[in-house]
Order: C-alpha cells, then sequence, then structure tokens
C-alpha cells in the first residue's frame, strides 16, 4: 500500500515536471502568418491590419508583446514574431496571445532587408497609432500601445510611418 502511494506520488511529479513549461518559453516564439487561427472560433489573438506599406521588397517583421513596463519594447521579450516579404499597400497578420490581457504590437518595414533598423528608411508602427518624436525615441510607453485583448481575436489597425 505505502510502495503504492509512493509511486503514485513520483507519477504526479514527473508529470507536474514534465508540464511545466519554463519562463523563458513564453518569449520569442517565431509563428507563421496564419490567419485561419484569427477566426470567430479561435482563442484570444489579435488581427492586425498594416496601412501604407511602402513597396514590395524587404522585409515586415510583426512582433506582440505583454504591455507591461517590463515587456513592451524590451530586447527578447517578445511573445511572437510574424517575418514575411514586404507588399505594398495592406497587409494582415494574425498573432494569437496567451491568454485574455493586454498586449502591444510593433511592426517593421526593413525596406532592404538587411536586418538592421536604418532609421532614414525603414518604416514603423504599432497599436493605438501613437505619435513618435525625438523625445520618445521611437518608444511610447506601453499605457499608449496597450490593447485589451478577452477571449476572442481583437481587430487593430495600424499606419506605416517612414521618414
Amino acid at each position: 500500500m505505502i510502495r503504492r502511494r509512493m509511486g503514485a506520488l513520483a507519477l504526479v511529479g514527473l508529470v507536474a515536471v514534465a508540464g511545466a513549461a519554463p519562463a523563458s518559453a513564453q518569449y520569442r516564439n517565431e509563428i507563421a502568418n496564419n490567419l485561419r487561427k484569427c477566426t470567430s472560433a479561435s482563442g484570444p489573438g489579435l488581427l492586425v491590419t498594416v496601412d501604407g506599406v511602402k513597396a514590395s521588397q524587404g522585409n515586415m517583421r510583426v512582433q506582440s508583446y505583454r504591455a507591461t513596463k517590463a515587456d513592451w519594447l524590451e530586447k527578447g521579450r517578445w511573445l511572437s514574431r510574424i517575418e514575411v516579404p514586404a507588399k505594398a499597400g495592406t497587409m494582415t497578420f494574425c498573432l494569437p496571445v496567451p491568454g485574455p490581457g493586454t498586449y502591444g504590437v510593433a511592426v517593421r518595414h526593413d525596406l532592404n532587408g538587411n536586418g538592421k533598423t536604418d532609421i532614414s528608411e525603414d518604416g514603423g508602427a504599432m497599436s493605438n497609432n501613437p505619435s513618435i518624436n525625438i523625445f520618445n525615441l521611437g518608444k511610447p510607453s506601453y499605457s499608449k500601445v496597450g490593447v485589451e485583448v478577452g477571449s476572442t481575436v481583437k481587430s487593430i489597425r495600424v499606419q506605416m510611418k517612414y521618414m
């Protein structure tokens, strides 16, 4: 009887350890742009429509973050990233999120595709289209970009800005 209980407790412990994801696993998820994951039957997510893409060259990068001081635009703290070739005009992206909460989205158009931010060429956009100026150095507060997401998909539109 004691041996059976100890075996059951050991099994429960193994399941708990195996099922627990490390905290770092919640960040840095590179995903495909699967619009089917942003249907009415899907769980929480952001359907992001990006207007004003300047040219069909280079790459678009769309990243979701928790809209908190600790996470917003902090290196390595993005939740999901989609990177695809740019198409001039309007593009749409689906970013599933881990659960209801407040999230921010950052978009970058790497016009020459060199993987670096070239201030004079590349474009950018953020959720809620905050003003970007020399005083905030392109990093508006998490409170300005935060979008409340419930248990379903929330649609937002962002406008690309270029120098």
